[in-house]
């Protein structure tokens, strides 16, 4: 396999990397759909393109099939999402075989939510605990592959407690993962607290916020619920004006645009957004927009 560029370089030059995360169709209509955004996406210049999969690795083949396809279109690195949840080392190990033959360039290295209907992950027999030690895994076995962790600005879910979550990211960038990506947030000062204490605790990787733009306020409630990100109450105000649908996707797509000015303004390495496979929002936000720096 030959890696454009490796995850890590990514982040090196001047200026703010941009990637966007896709998800499988679940049919050729939707399939076509997406390539057709990607091509619009591609005016941005993104770096990269990831792609996740659904719950318990159902649609892991169609992740595949999706990333080929992306590749083809944008001759630039792709990413697969890939969990503990459901597989054995020995089908972890599969995948990530079959990932690196049809040409993915790197892994977003999740332990992974809890099967639907359930409330508490559970160790597949034979299976892995914990996302560092799935980052061990590929940096032992498929040391090629560029690795991305997931951090949490407002702490994930099921921690503890804020520092005890930091220990964890640590522990999985310690394990040999590139860079962090976070998860969606609507406070930028959410980000830049979580930012300040990764470097006081030691993590000197990249850390890449994650914007997901607000088009529809129920999803957006319903989204940042599973994940425990708060929504500013101007924000929710502002949305709950009316329940007409252009107008909740220009003051979602308005909050986005500011976000990543602000994020700009304060020298962030990259940006990944959450598009669901859309590209409207995307294209609205970025427009004009100078990527270098602001």
């Amino acid at each position: 396999m030959i890696c454009l560029m490796t995850l890590a370089s990514v982040y090196q030059s001047s200026g703010c990397a941009i990637s966007f995360e896709l998800f499988p169709p679940k049919n050729a209509e939707g399939v076509d759909l997406l390539c057709k955004n990607v091509e619009r996406l591609m005016q941005f210049s993104p770096k990269y393109f990831t792609c996740t999969y659904g719950a318990g690795g159902s649609s892991r083949g169609t992740t595949l099939e999706v990333l080929q396809k992306v590749k083809q279109i944008t001759n630039l690195p792709v990413a697969s999402h890939l969990t503990c949840v459901g597989s054995t080392v020995e089908e972890l190990e599969g995948y990530l075989a079959d990932a690196r033959e049809i040409g993915v360039d790197y892994i977003v290295a999740l332990r992974g939510d809890p099967p639907q209907g359930t409330t508490k992950f559970e160790v597949t027999e034979g299976g892995l605990k914990y996302a560092n030690e799935l980052v061990e895994l590929i940096r032992g076995k498929f040391d090629d592959l560029g690795i991305a962790v997931a951090g949490y600005p407002e702490t994930h879910q099921e921690a503890v407690d804020f520092q005890t979550d930091l220990v964890n990211l640590k522990r999985k960038v310690d394990a040999g993962a590139d860079i962090v990506i976070t998860q969606l947030f609507y406070h930028n000062d959410d980000f830049y607290r979580f930012r300040d204490a990764c470097q006081a605790i030691g993590i000197e990787v990249p850390i890449v916020p994650g914007i997901l733009p607000v088009t529809n306020f129920k999803q957006a409630k319903r989204i940042a619920s599973m994940c425990k990100a708060s929504i500013p109450a101007e924000l929710e105000s502002a949305m709950s004006e009316k329940e007409d649908a252009a107008h909740q996707f220009r003051v979602g797509v308005d909050h986005a645009r500011q976000q990543t000015i602000d994020l700009l303004k304060h020298g962030v390495p990259g940006i990944h957004y959450y598009v669901l496979n859309k590209s409207e929002a995307a294209a609205e936000l970025l427009d004009g927009l100078q990527l270098a720096g602001v």
